[in-house]
């Protein structure tokens, strides 16, 4: 067996693009095979997406909302990655990752709620294949591994997909998933999107490896690095990675290279780690822009769509934040009887000293 120099693991990888900043197919090797329909829905929900984010971003302010997290600039990564897969796969999100669960199902005033603290946000409809997004960094790659495991087990033509930050890809559950995924050759998608920040923390700083994507090679499974503002390349990634863990191929790890243009959350004061410079050099790789442009050329989208599909995200949004805000609120008595078919005996006890 011929051996692979060291020298091929201390070089960094290029990244999958398909789609330029200028709206230019350059790889129509990897271009994904969509309609013209597709195309429409995949911009209207980029532009969607945005928009409820400039929106959610308000009501965070005002104080309607919870914690909440921005996405704007991860539209590519975020939708066009769902986007890619089938309503039976399975998606287990982080905290930020909320647009692919809206756009995999979830209803967006449960999404509300769940920022609320509210009980009924975790509750998941039937047939809406989500777990709720998980706070603790990289917990959510472990419980992909698991539903691939079983996906495994009862012989599904299904996956999993999970997504984290680079700063998630430095957390030991990381590791332990990647590690269990190869050894048992699972069909699971780690998803890291790599922003070039954890918080304020540089990517420089999160690892020694020129990139995310090498990290599969310890585990013995497939590594792409590829370019996040160009929704094509994404779609084009996942769609792979599942066909692959479909047909019996194992685990993917794809590096989503990505920038979110607005802070980590609402307390986090980007101008104490990024300069001008840097956002506008980001600026100009916009995803919904070099979408916009794209279908421009091709007679699919004008600004008049772009400003209709505003006008209906926020008309949507406002409904749902509406009907979150008159969900009646929580009891202690109902947390409680939510978390069990039969409320045991000493938790009973408990509620009475509510009730009194």
């Amino acid at each position: 067996m011929s051996k692979i120099p060291y020298e091929v693991y201390t070089e960094d990888v290029e990244a999958l693009s398909v789609l330029s900043p200028d709206g230019e197919i350059i790889n129509k090797a990897k271009s994904p095979d969509l309609t013209d329909d597709q195309l429409k829905e995949l911009m209207y929900r980029m532009v969607f997406t945005r928009t409820w984010d400039d929106r959610a971003v308000n009501l965070g302010r005002q104080g309607r909302l919870g914690f909440y997290a921005p996405v704007s600039g991860q539209e590519a990564t975020m939708v066009g990655s769902e986007f890619a897969l089938d309503k039976e796969d399975f998606v287990c999100p982080g905290y930020r990752d909320m647009p692919q669960l809206v756009w995999h199902g979830l209803p967006l005033y449960q999404a509300f709620l769940y920022s609320r603290g509210h009980q009924h946000g975790g509750q998941i409809p039937e047939g809406v294949n989500v777990l709720m997004p998980q706070i603790i960094i990289g917990a959510q790659v472990l419980h992909a591994m698991g539903i691939a495991m079983g996906f495994k087990l009862k012989q599904q033509k299904h996956v999993a997909i999970t997504y984290t930050g680079d700063g998630g890809s430095s957390e030991g559950d990381f590791y332990e998933a990647l590690n269990y995924a190869g050894v048992f050759n699972l069909p699971v998608i780690f998803f890291v999107q790599n922003n070039g920040y954890a918080i304020t923390t540089p990517f420089a700083k999160q690892t020694a490896a020129k990139s995310i994507a090498h990290k599969a090679v310890a585990a013995g499974i497939r590594g792409i690095k590829v370019d996040g503002m160009d929704v094509f390349a994404v779609i084009s990634a996942v769609r792979e990675a599942a066909d692959r863990a479909r047909n019996g191929e194992g685990a993917t790890l794809i590096e989503a290279v990505t920038y979110r243009f607005r802070p980590h959350s609402l307390s986090d004061d980007t101008s104490k780690y990024r300069t001008k410079e840097e956002e506008g050099q980001w600026n100009e790789k916009d995803p919904i822009a070099r979408l916009a442009k794209y279908l421009e050329k091709k007679g699919l989208w004008t600004e008049e769509d772009t400003a209709r599909v505003k006008d209906e995200a926020k008309a949507k949004v406002n409904e749902q934040i509406k009907k979150a805000e008159q969900t009646e609120k929580m009891t202690v008595s109902g947390l409680i009887d939510s978390m069990f078919e039969t409320t045991p005996k000493h938790l009973e006890a408990q509620k009475a000293e509510f009730q009194k």
